[in-house]
């Protein structure tokens, strides 16, 4: 892609991944989120529903839309009682499998989608790929799925040894102490930022197709 194509970092306030695609001079990039953004440029950052803006064209769209009511962390919460699933919780995991299937069918040649892993209930398209931090030189496992169309796999840049899960939850383990590494993420906001390893990745491969 030339430096001036025009990308989308959709449901991004972080700018982790806006920011790795300014670092390599790209000048039409912008992310997108109902939030503000936190990242290193603010003004690249359209604070809006960013359904509107699928209508326009892009050269590449990566999108990170909202995992709460998908993802399989969330299981115990989606089935309170066993066999029993909660019907609330379950209209609002349609609902963000629909804000999801806007990106991935999306009128655009080059699209990525991240998300973690879903419940099977919600019947999500098969992923493309699984990453982990591990392999972009962050020493957690916080399992990735990733979904594209016109884009080659992500090719890990640094395998590291593990220290640890990035999400201290989700474990019945009578042994806890091995289970939450120093450093990791215990609130929801710095538990979404793409890892700069992982952003950086996309930034660098991605751009050459």
């Amino acid at each position: 892609m030339n430096s001036d194509a025009r990308i989308l970092i959709a449901c991004e306030e972080s700018g982790a991944v806006t920011d790795a695609f300014i670092d390599l001079g790209f000048t039409n990039v912008w992310s997108c989120d109902l939030m503000p953004c936190s990242g290193k440029h603010p003004e690249r950052h359209l604070q809006q529903d960013v359904l509107p803006l699928l209508q326009e064209k892009w050269d590449l769209i990566i999108a990170f839309p909202p995992c709460t009511y998908l993802s399989n962390a969330g299981a115990c919460r989606l089935y309170p009682t066993k066999g029993n699933i909660d019907p609330v919780r379950y209209a609002k995991g349609l609902e963000a499998k629909e804000f999801f299937m806007q990106f991935y069918n999306a009128n655009c040649p080059r699209i990525a989608i991240e998300n973690p892993v879903s419940s099977t209930v919600f019947d999500m398209p098969t992923c493309t790929q699984e990453i982990q931090p591990w392999m972009f030189g962050h020493p957690y496992t916080k399992k990735t799925r990733l979904w594209l169309k016109g884009l080659p796999k992500l090719r890990f840049t640094n395998m590291v040894d593990i220290i640890g899960p990035f999400v201290p939850a989700g474990t019945g383990r009578k042994d806890k102490s091995k289970y939450g590494a120093k450093g990791c993420a215990h609130e929801s906001k710095p538990r979404s930022k793409t890892f700069q390893g992982i952003a950086k990745a996309m930034a660098t491969q991605w751009s050459k197709t």
